[in-house]
Order: C-alpha cells, then structure tokens, then sequence
C-alpha cells in the first residue's frame, strides 16, 4: 500500500486510522481528526468486535444473575438501545413527565444506533457522511403526525430542506447515473452513462435525472442482439404478459412471485443480462431481486410491469415526497438533536441549522447529578420485573452493574431478548426471535477531488454484479457553518455499499440473512478498502482517477444487525407476521418495547412512533 491512503494498525482485529491532512482544524471549517472522538475515526466503525464481544457470549452460552449483584443506582426509567427509538422514548418520557431520571445505556462507543456520523477533514475541509439511517424519507406522506410533531419540537423545520439540500448541483454539471458491467462476468469492464432507470427513492428529480434514450442506452451493454432485443422489450413493451387474469389475480402473482422470476419468465432475460437487475435491489431492500417480490419491485418502479394495466397507488410509490430530508451526516443529525435536548451542556446551539457543526463533549453524556445521563459500551446481559419495577444487569467488559427502575424501555436488538429476559412467554419470545436483521456495509471513502466523476459524466454508479452495490457522490447539503463541496476540485464523499448475500435459490430467508452476517463478521478491513480502491479505480481510472493519490481516507461502517427484518410474502404467512408484530412489542410488566425491531420496519419513523407507544404504556 502506498502512502497516498492513511497507513493503518490493525489491533485485535479492528483497523484505526487517522486522516492524512486531518492533523489541524480550520476555523469555520469543523473539527480536526480526534482518535478520542467517536465520530472522527476511520477504518472499521459500525458494531465494532469490542461492541459485540458480549452480547455474543451471551448467545453462545454465558449466563448472568442478577441476585449476585447489589443495586448500584435507581433511576425512573432506564432505557436499553441509544438509537433513535430509545432516545426518542426518553424524550417523550420527559416530555410527559419533566423530572423523570433516565439512564440510556447503549453497547456501541457512539450513539444513535444506525444513525451514525462520520467526518473527515481532508486538506483542510471538514467532510459529513452517513455511516447508517440515511434520510427522512417521506415525512409528507409517510409520516404520522406524532412523528413530524417530534422532531418539530426539536427545531427540525421539513420546509428548510427544500434549499438546504441542493437537487441541480450535478445534474447541471451534466452529470448521470451509470451501470457498470465487470470483465468477470462481460469479458471487459465498461461503464455505460445516463441510465434512464432511477432508483428509487430518487434525490434527483425525474426532469433531471439526465438519463438516455433506453434504446440508445440498451445499445451500449455488452450483450448480444437477441438480448438487447429482449431488454428493449423488457423497457417498452406494453403488452400484457399476464393477461387473462383480473387485476387481484395480477396483484397476487406479483405478490408471491420474486422480481428475478417474473423477469426470467416472461422477458426470458439470459443470467448475465439478469445479473444487472439481481443485485440492484441491494441497496433498499438488502435482498437480491430473488428475494424481493414482484409487487415491491413495481412500486420502485422497475421496468416489466408497463403493460399490466394496473394503476401504481399513490402511498405505495416510492416517487413520493421529494427525495431531500437529509442532514449532511444523515439521521445522525436526529440522534444529535434528541441527545442535545436531553442533556444541557453536552453541545453548543440549538434546532437543525447548527446541528452538523456542533461538537459534543462525550464527557458529559453520563454525569452524576443529571436527570438524563447516556452511558456507551454497556451491554444489557439481564432484565427482569421485580416487585415495583424493573432490574437490569449491564457489562462492560468484565464489570457489572445491577440497576433498578420504576419502568425499562427495551429499544435493541430484539433477537437478544430470549437470552436476557427469561420471564417472555413462548409467543413474544418466537416473536423477537424472528426479527432477523439484514446486514449490510456502508462505507465512506473521502476523495481530494471528484474530477474524474465529472469526466465519466456520472455521480452515481449501480454496481449490481460488483462488491460494492451501488457508488455515489455524497449528497449535497448544506446548513449554516457547513457548505458542501460544489466543485470538482474540492474534497468530497464517495458513499459505498455492500451487502453480503447467499446466492443461489432462498427457502429460508432468515438463515440466508444469518449466513450473510457470518460471512460479514469474518470479512477483515483489507477486503472492503481493497475492494474499494480496485471497483474506483476500474469504474473513474479512465476519467483520470488514482486511488493512491486522490484516495484520502475510509470508513467502513459495518452492521452484522441492520436493516429490520419486514415480513415477505415471498417467506412469511403475513397475518401470522401481523400477529408477531404485535406480540413482540406487548409490554412485559414494567418493561416496554421500542424501536425499529419492535415496529418490524427499518426506518426512523416507525422508531419514534414506536417510541411513543412504549411511554404511554408507562405514563398512560
């Protein structure tokens, strides 16, 4: 390795880094590199060895008692998971009753779960990526009110993202989608410009999405005639490949058939031409289109169903609010926001415009005397109800700690529950057991310059058939102090993704998903940085980009538990799924459930709306 990328120690398995360049602050300009400061470390971030070293005892068989311990301090309630879901909990917590004393524990080094903030400073520019929960997605239409009301009161304003978030910046440099096609699979590596089909949810309106002609873009794939031929039809023909049957009849079939088959059906695709289709459903599903229903596909607006005569639903489309609700470090702004009210002092200024330059002072998250205090690296290894309230044991490392409450907020992992809470009934405890989370890899690589995205005419590239899914150049927002980059020549984000996956055909999703993050866990740093000079390098070499000069750090942000899992009609009986969703979020005694595992979704919404549910369970 050369020395154009940060030289990096590897201890235990965990890669460290500091950012070339990142030695100095500028004023006005963010935060020097800090090995101190969560937020600012490269290499492996995400759920780390460290932070999942004893949850995984836990599973394997370790147990703990929580008789052995004496009572070390008493709060009102304590809250378990500091992702969005269990800071929102303490924020309504608080807001119903203002002297209630909280204790938030969480196993990560950082809060906010998902919601994870990574900077850089690159020559001098303070850079804001996402490492997790990326956006706000439809707070105009998928929203509930209680759920805007929430992040309202934290001085979200939904109407400032409208100029914060900057939607001509690379369409009106002419920039593209692309799909890159690998020499493994085409002989040669080839990037074809201005893919006409979005990926939806789209930050980049339709009228500037900059996409070809579908003939002339089909034109330029490495396949044969006979496959152009069908790819075009695929694209434009309106024929009715299921006529015959009524439109429930169609929906049904859609339903229960995957988007890989219902291709390969009836537009008769080869596996190389499939394979641009199979993975591009990664990135929002974490599944390849194998696993990913026809119908879904249709509401992301997938080319195939043109011809159906079905009419899209409005609140089924994914075209719709637009595509902007995001903060420079995405919903890590959210978890700022709510950390930010909870405990005075731990940051400067208040509402949305200040939040991404603000710096927190970790040390004061968790200070006797506080009403609210935040405690990381601490693993819940035992809960239960006792005569008035509740218990929790937590470690770290090797030190315990026995707590008590009037009320618990359990807002984790709930496939944890059956090994620390023993009191769950077999319908709760196969409930949280069958929320099995994806896993999936977001990485950020800060560029010097992105002149070399401008001469290959893209800002984005699906990489369906690569290691990483789907490529992109950060999102550009701006509030207040923090301006994002508008020109070639400055610094910027690359945002990668990888999901693993089992390939072959499905019969147990959750074991796929289990095997995936097996695969995830033993994958060492080397692989994803190596990955990412080498599919950089092949996809902008052409355009001039050099991975040992332009590359100036990485992150990688792995999350064995990601996405939660949302019941498949491909896989589940869904009223039993309904009936699951329920079980697993019923109050347990004096311990309630929050978060995206107990509201069977993956998005921040359904967290705080599963929050609020939790609190009034407590407060009535």
């Amino acid at each position: 390795m050369t020395d154009g990328v940060t030289r990096r120690e590897f201890i235990d398995g965990i890669a460290c880094a500091i950012v070339i360049g990142g030695a100095l602050s500028v004023p006005g300009r963010g935060h020097a590199a800090d090995a101190e400061y969560p937020p600012s470390r490269t290499g492996f971030g995400g759920s780390q060895a460290a932070d999942f070293k004893v949850a995984h005892g836990v599973r394997d068989g370790r147990r703990y008692e929580l008789g052995k311990e004496p009572v070390a301090e008493h709060f009102d309630l304590v809250v378990i998971g500091a992702g969005i879901g269990g800071l929102a909990a303490a924020h309504y917590a608080r807001k119903a009753r203002p002297k209630t004393r909280v204790l938030i524990i969480d196993n990560h080094d950082d809060f906010g779960g998902h919601a994870r903030r990574n900077e850089f400073n690159v020559d001098g520019r303070f850079l804001l990526g996402y490492g997790g929960s990326e956006s706000m997605e439809g707070p105009n239409t998928r929203w509930s009110k209680g759920a805007r009301a929430c992040l309202e009161s934290l001085g979200v304003n939904f109407d400032r993202f409208e100029t914060a978030f900057n939607v001509n910046l690379y369409p009106s440099l002419g920039l593209s989608s692309g799909l890159f096609f690998p020499r493994e699979m085409f002989g040669a590596d080839k990037l074809v410009s201005g893919d006409p089909m979005r990926s939806l949810p789209s930050d980049v309106p339709a009228k500037l999405h900059n996409g070809r002609p579908i003939a002339a873009f089909i034109a330029d794939w490495p396949v044969d005639e006979s496959q152009k031929a069908r790819l075009l039809a695929l694209f434009t023909d309106d024929r009715d490949v299921l006529a015959g049957k009524s439109a429930g009849q169609k929906m049904r079939l859609l339903e229960m058939t995957s988007y890989h088959d219902y291709v390969r059906r009836y537009f008769a695709l080869d596996e190389r031409s499939m394979a641009m289709f199979d993975g591009r459903t990664l990135d929002l599903f974490a599944y390849k289109s194998g696993s990913v229903p026809a119908l879904y596909a249709w509401t992301c607006e997938y080319p195939g169903f043109q011809g159906l005569g079905l009419k899209l639903p409005t609140e089924g489309s994914y075209e719709g609010d637009p595509y902007i609700h995001h903060f420079p470090d995405g919903n890590a702004s959210l978890a700022r926001l709510f950390v930010r009210e909870l405990i005075p002092g731990v940051a400067p200024g208040h509402g949305m415009e200040d939040i991404a330059s603000a710096r927190f002072d970790y040390g004061k998250l968790d200070v006797p005397g506080n009403d609210v205090r935040l405690r990381l690296a601490s693993t819940a290894v035992a809960i239960a109800n006792n005569a008035t309230g509740v218990d929790v044991l937590y470690a770290q490392g090797e030190k315990l700690t026995r707590v008590s409450a009037n009320h618990a907020v359990y807002a984790g992992y709930s496939a944890m529950l059956p090994y620390i809470c023993p009191e769950l009934g077999a319908a709760q405890r196969k409930a949280v057991s069958d929320q099995v989370k994806a896993p999936l890899v977001y990485v950020n690589v800060a560029l010097r310059n992105w002149r070399a995205w401008v001469r290959q005419g893209i800002h984005s590239v699906n990489n369906p058939a690569g290691f990483y899914s789907n490529m992109k150049l950060d999102y550009p927002v701006s509030l207040r102090d923090y301006q994002c980059p508008t020109r070639p020549d400055e610094p910027i984000i690359v945002h990668m993704n990888h999901v693993p996956w089992i390939d072959g055909p499905v019969k147990d999703l959750r074991a796929n998903l289990r095997a995936a993050r097996a695969i995830l866990y033993a994958q060492p740093f080397a692989d994803f940085e190596s990955h990412a000079r080498d599919e950089l390098t092949r996809i902008l070499g052409p355009g001039g980009f050099d991975a040992d000069r332009d590359i100036a750090a990485i992150t990688v942000n792995r999350w064995g538990h990601g996405y939660a899992y949302d019941a498949s009609p491909l896989y589940d009986d869904m009223a039993q799924a309904e009936r699951e969703k329920t079980a697993s979020s019923a109050p347990l005694g004096h311990i309630h459930f929050a978060g995206s595992d107990a509201a069977w979704m993956a998005y921040a919404h359904y967290a705080i709306d599963s929050a609020h549910r939790a609190v009034r369970q407590i407060t009535g």
